[in-house]
């Protein structure tokens, strides 16, 4: 029989402390990173929409076990403190995740399915996902690195093109056309930039564009440093990404152009090792990477669980 629990929706800024501190408990010093981390709560967590779609878990002292998401692209992300894995909360939290998604979505029940993901070296999180019927999926997500001890290539742009850091919230219209118009989608929205800019460790110096010589923003590599991840991570990383380039000025090694440049910045703050994540189907991203020093390091598999009314019901 499974141990009942209490669990609340998510309701203040200061439940975010509170979801940080649980994931921090939650995860090995070398997972702390990994998707979502400190700044992917920070920047998810500031939308309303993610918000209410967030619910945190605790036992009968008061003592919190747990938090789970359910973002806007219906993955469910969640973790539990040490101790609490055996006693059957992740269930709850799965049949909640199912829940939450088919209140949300009720008319797209039967073609919807509730993704998650891990390392593909985390066994019992693989087990525990097949076993509430997740099934595994081809595409993979790539964690690459690259030390920066060594030498960094200097950009190559074409002629009458810049590099530049963003100017400001001004130019966020411009960006999120940017990136709709690279992958094809309209998923990013102009609150989901804002939310990324609007962290507490963003640097404006390291947000960089391409422009072309018309002055549009023709790509865009968006990189930054967590100190606080990196104090409990034990590590000295920054991030290079994402990166993304009109359709219109793909082929000319802006990519490329915005990455060693992004790796001379994180250098000279004495940053040791640059990450980057990208898609395993994202052939360009993974031979730009290469072609700049960067290598695989982990991978992270996914998981869909299809969406009936058959499921369980959960009540807050």
């Amino acid at each position: 029989m499974m141990t009942s629990f209490t669990s609340r929706l998510y309701s203040s800024s200061t439940d975010l402390q509170t979801v940080i501190g649980l994931l921090t408990a939650s995860r090995p010093a070398e997972r702390i990173t990994d998707y979502p981390g400190i700044v992917d709560l920070q920047e998810i967590l500031a939308r309303p929409t993610i918000q209410a779609n967030t619910s945190l878990w605790q036992n009968a002292s008061g003592q919190s076990l747990g938090f789970a998401i359910v973002d806007d692209s219906n993955n469910l992300l969640f973790e539990v403190v040490p101790g609490a894995a055996d006693s059957g909360l992740e269930s709850q939290i799965i049949a909640w995740g199912v829940d939450c998604l088919r209140r949300a979505k009720p008319d797209q029940i039967g073609t919807l399915t509730l993704d998650a993901s891990c390392r593909d070296d985390d066994k019992e999180r693989i087990a525990l996902l097949e076993r509430h019927g997740f099934a595994r999926q081809a595409v993979r997500s790539l964690h690459m690195t690259r030390p920066l001890d060594g030498p960094i290539p200097g950009p190559h742009l074409p002629p009458g093109f810049v590099i530049r850091h963003v100017t400001g919230e001004g130019e966020v219209q411009a960006l999120v056309a940017l990136h709709r118009a690279a992958f094809g989608t309209e998923n990013l929205t102009v609150e989901d930039r804002l939310s990324w800019m609007r962290t507490p460790e963003y640097d404006p110096s390291l947000d960089l564009v391409a422009v072309a010589p018309d002055g549009a923003l023709a790509a865009y590599c968006m990189c930054h440093i967590s100190r606080e991840e990196n104090t409990r991570s034990g590590r000295n990383e920054g991030y290079t990404d994402p990166v993304a380039t009109h359709p219109a000025f793909q082929l000319r090694g802006l990519a490329r152009a915005l990455l060693v440049t992004g790796l001379d910045l994180l250098k000279q703050r004495g940053v040791e090792t640059a990450v980057l994540g990208t898609s395993s189907d994202n052939m360009a991203m993974q031979q730009t990477a290469r072609s700049v020093g960067f290598r695989v390091h982990t991978t992270k598999l996914w998981f869909a669980k299809p969406l009936t009314w058959e499921h369980f019901s959960v009540r807050h």
